[in-house]
């Protein structure tokens, strides 16, 4: 075959692979081959034929294997790889990850373009996925229409619920950030490639500027050579705030609005509605990480406060050109004419509007006063940041947020006063919409300490005031001392308690709360949560350093057994006047779905979080609090992920109540707000899902489900801990089969791996754990259990099948749950978790090895027997609100999903070169008798003198593998990463 037929042949092996269109506006297989040629003549461009004839033919046997599975083209795949030498092998792999950050971007542009239609045509009926999209509009129209709700009722939940989303950095955001504004580059120029009225020369242009941006995404580096610091990922996560937070709150509220009009409500959401909040985690979440110091957590602060007053500044002149009205109330006259004799000078610093305004121009002169104190804040946040300490004295600047609402309420009264509404409903009210959401701070950042450390710091306490040690007491003598200090007045210590680094740390954080402004912070966590005095500890710690607005006490429950125990731990608490005088009738818990995943399997995880959350709403009741549940959700299914709204839908009746705290972590940050669309839509999602839970709460489970759902759970956590926790040789085979011990090279977070440096899967942090078992494509935290658990409950007695269904169709939590099940085997491949045996795992683990692949394989069968017959079966329940497509009827694997299966089919054969290539690299890392043979060297470059995959394989110098090794092996997992689009 001549090089250009071969080289042509790739495109007809897309075009035989891709699955057809899956409806008219499907246009995925046209973007994704646009972007891959584009990538293939800018990789010969660079490289030379003999690197893209590689790419190719690795491409080749990629796609025989996922259309045959025969194991053999994997052992073809692998000698071809290996035979590479490391600069060719890394310039490769680092195709592979390139092509699947291409193959995502398609994706999202599909996505964004089959939504527009849709929007254009106001049909969202034949969308399988109704049940994973919630548009604002069309929730309001059905909670009136189809369950009788008045717009009167509906708009009063709406303006009185509260979505918080709580930024998290530390998992994967494996990509880079010079990457992703890249990538945000190559989307908008596919999206505009295919615009309706595009003339010739635009589209040369964006073709020019589409191959410049792949071009120079693929010539970045995209590993991370240092790792990055808490601020690093501070200012990372910050990032999306200019990008498109900040912008797109007004823009969605006003949406909002819209839909309010439609219903028939001829009022805007008020400004100061708290519909949408943002807290995070960066800079304050010191579980476990020792980079986390206090006086990260203060510049953490100052920094974010300096963004605030930076964004608002940029706003404000823009506001005043726009308020330029003369007409206004007496009440706005008479501030404005005081302030403008008080100020006489002309300020040179502002480019406009830097003569004094004059009277005559009243909104002017008052927002002029507004600007000054903005400038102020901005420039006293930067100078503590950089000094410590700041000339520019504290009333010149605004220290609360009512300083800065004030004058803004004021111009906005007046206009309406004087028949100017319109104009005040314009971006006065979008500025008093984002002051009202982000106010001084930004972001309020959540403290996260783990237990033991605050006992720590009382035993030191009790020793060192001679009545013994805190830590050898019991719950009652720790609760009645720390009540009897509550109480009381005296301080408990002074400057000559003896301190470790540790206990310094701690009381450091508290005097950090205590030094700055309170609106920075938001709630204080205490992680491995058991009893009371765990949180009577820190609000006596809060009292004892002087917060003078404490922070309130969040306990989280992770484990199985800490789930378990939540409720009564909760009434306990509860049950002290002491503690129910100071919360106010209010009470946050957080529950962590990732460690109860580790700990007991997804199944009966799922279920635990489910019957907890059920049993404190009750307690709350009891006790007449109003409970917000914290979800600690991670990206992935085995860390408790999933699509949003049926995420939210699936918990049980009563359990949000109109306020819910969601964290979003690591790489979900990205799919969620990376882009304009990206954030309307997830703030669409959470605010229509937590108002459709509110009004119409799901069903709740019936007494027989929840005996059969308890008796799987049993067997599934058995199964589970049998394997993971109990099978002698578990911990040598994991470590062994998947690349967990290299996953600390990848610099992905600032935090370490493990908790202690020691020790086994108990003390391995839940997003390695995932991580390791996503990169092999076995996700054997997600399914172990769920077999033996069906398998029980259907050989026990055969009609428990028609309880099961019923189950499937009723009851959305089962549902979801089953159905994120199915998604993970879709994305999965035993065949490719044997090649990892074969070359990784030690002869006598073999048998293992095969053991868990057959389970999993009995798994699927069992999973997809449970949801098949529910296809026969119609809802029962009238308020069922899934579409009974062809969902349930699944002879095969995402049979009711043809987008995302699609979707996958097109990723698949470039994450199995990957998958390949990851599997030899690490047999030569890890055994250095491994014999390859090396071929010469085939990529050429533009300038012979230096070749730059020679000069890609010096980026590391201090590796201590074999040259290029390290660097191939990294490139793999993020391209899997990538491509499995969650990584833990």
């Amino acid at each position: 075959m001549s090089k250009l037929e071969k080289l042509a042949s790739i495109d007809a092996q897309l075009r035989l692979l891709a699955p057809g269109k899956v409806s008219e506006d499907d246009k995925l297989v046209e973007y994704d081959a646009l972007l891959l040629d584009r990538f293939l003549d800018i990789l010969q461009a660079l490289h030379g034929d003999d690197i893209r004839e590689t790419v190719q033919d690795c491409y080749e046997l990629s796609a025989e294997y996922e259309g045959k599975r025969h194991a053999q083209k994997l052992e073809e795949l692998g000698n071809v790889l290996t035979s590479l030498d490391p600069g060719d092998s890394i310039v490769v792999a680092k195709s592979f990850s390139h092509m699947l950050s291409l193959a995502n971007l398609a994706e999202e542009v599909q996505i964004a373009y089959r939504r527009r239609n849709k929007l254009k045509k106001g049909d969202f009926v034949d969308e399988g996925s109704a049940t994973t999209e919630s548009d604002i509009e069309e929730t309001l129209k059905r909670l009136v229409a189809q369950l009788n709700k008045s717009p009167e009722e509906v708009f009063d939940a709406l303006k009185n619920q509260t979505v918080d989303l709580v930024l998290t950095a530390h998992p994967t955001q494996s990509v880079r950030r010079s990457l992703l504004q890249k990538h945000g580059r190559i989307r908008n120029c596919l999206t505009q490639l295919y615009a309706k009225d595009i003339t010739p020369d635009d589209k040369q242009e964006l073709d020019e500027a589409l191959q410049r941006e792949i071009q120079a995404a693929f010539r970045t580096d995209e590993i991370r050579r240092t790792q990055p610091t808490p601020q690093d990922e501070m200012r990372a996560g910050m990032s999306y705030f200019h990008e498109t937070i900040w912008k797109g709150v007004p823009k969605f509220l006003r949406r909002v609005d819209t839909a309010l009009k439609n219903i028939g409500i001829d009022e805007r959401v008020p400004y100061n509605a708290p519909l949408i909040q943002f807290s995070s985690w960066m800079g304050g979440d010191r579980d476990g990480n020792p980079r986390v110091t206090p006086e990260v957590t203060r510049d953490v602060c100052l920094l974010a406060r300096m963004m605030a007053a930076n964004l608002y500044y940029s706003q404000i002149e823009d506001l005043m050109f726009e308020l330029s009205m003369w007409r206004c109330s007496d009440e706005l006259r008479i501030r404005a004419n005081e302030l403008h004799s008080s100020s006489r000078r002309d300020a040179k610093h502002y480019i406009e509007f830097w003569k004094q305004v004059p009277p005559s121009e009243p909104y002017r002169v008052i927002l002029g006063d507004v600007r000054d104190k903005l400038y102020n804040t901005r420039e006293r946040s930067r100078q503590l940041l950089a000094s410590g300490f700041s000339d520019i004295p504290e009333e010149a600047s605004f220290t609360n947020v009512e300083q800065f609402l004030e004058p803004l309420e004021l111009c906005y009264r007046s206009l309406c006063a004087c028949g100017d509404r319109p104009i005040a409903d314009g971006s006065l009210l979008d500025f008093l919409r984002q002051v009202s959401t982000f106010g001084l701070s930004l972001v309020r950042l959540d403290i996260r300490q783990e237990s033991d450390r605050h006992t720590d710091v009382m035993d030191a306490i009790t020793r060192h005031l001679g009545i013994g040690s805190y830590r050898d007491w019991s719950e009652e003598q720790r609760q009645e001392w720390l009540l009897s200090e509550l109480r009381g007045k005296r301080p408990l210590f002074g400057p000559d308690l003896p301190k470790t680094e540790e206990i310094s740390d701690v009381l450091d954080t508290f005097h950090v709360i205590a030094e700055l402004p309170s609106d920075n912070f938001g709630a204080y966590i205490i992680s491995m949560a058991t009893a009371p005095s765990d949180v009577l500890a820190v609000e006596l710690l809060q009292r004892e350093c002087r917060v003078k607005t404490p922070l309130r006490v969040v306990p989280l429950f992770e484990k199985l057994g800490d789930l378990e125990a939540a409720p009564a731990a909760v009434a306990r608490l509860f049950s002290i006047d002491w503690y129910m005088n100071r919360i106010n009738g209010k009470q946050e818990v957080m529950i962590g779905y990732s460690d109860s995943g580790k700990d007991a399997g997804r199944l009966s995880a799922a279920w635990q979080l489910y019957k907890t959350q059920e049993e404190l709403v009750k307690v709350a009741k009891e006790y007449g609090v109003k409970l917000t549940m914290f979800h600690g959700r991670g990206g992935t299914v085995g860390r408790g992920g999933g699509p949003t709204h049926l995420a939210i839908l699936s918990q049980p009746p009563d359990t949000i109540h109109g306020s819910l705290r969601v964290t979003v972590q690591g790489e979900v940050i990205e799919q969620s707000f990376g882009e304009e669309h990206l954030c309307f839509r997830t703030l669409q999602r959470f605010t229509a899902a937590t108002l459709e839970h509110g009004m119409h709460p799901p069903v709740s489970p019936k007494p027989e489900w929840r005996a059969l759902m308890d008796e799987m759970a049993v067997i599934a956590t058995k199964e589970y801990r049998s394997i993971v926790f109990q099978e002698p040789r578990f911990v040598e085979y994991f470590r062994l089969a998947t690349p967990e011990m290299e996953y600390g090279r990848m610099n992905i977070g600032s935090r370490p791996s493990k908790r202690k440096p020691s020790g086994g899967i108990e003390s391995l942090r839940a997003i390695p754990w995932i991580f390791a078992w996503t990169q092999t494509r076995f996700h054997l935290p997600v399914w172990l259990g769920f077999g033996a658990a069906f398998k029980h409950v259907l050989d026990k007695d055969i009609r428990n099948l028609s309880i099961l269904q019923a189950m499937y169709n009723e009851w959305p939590f089962f549902r979801v749950t089953l159905d994120l099940v199915e998604m993970v085997f879709a994305k999965g491949d035993p065949g490719i978790a044997a090649l990892y045996d074969k070359l990784l795992v030690s002869e006598g683990l073999w048998p293992f090895g095969e053991r868990l692949r057959s389970n999993c394989e009995e798994t699927k069968r069992l999973l997809l027997q449970a949801s098949s017959f529910a296809l026969s079966l119609s809802p029962s329940s009238p308020s069922f609100f899934f579409p009974l497509g062809p969902v349930a009827g699944h002879r095969d694997l995402l049979e009711g999903d043809p987008y995302l299966k699609q979707r996958l089919k097109l990723r698949d054969a470039h994450i199995t070169t990957l998958n390949v290539c990851q599997a030899y690299t690490l047999k030569r890392i890890r055994d250095p008798n491994f014999l390859v043979n090396v071929r010469p060297h085939i990529s050429r470059e533009i300038t012979e003198a230096n070749s730059s995959a020679a000069e890609l394989v010096k980026l590391n110098p201090t590796s201590e593998y074999a040259p290029g090794l390290e660097d191939t092996l990294i490139l793999t997992m993020k391209g899997i990463a990538a491509g499995m689009q969650n990584t833990g």
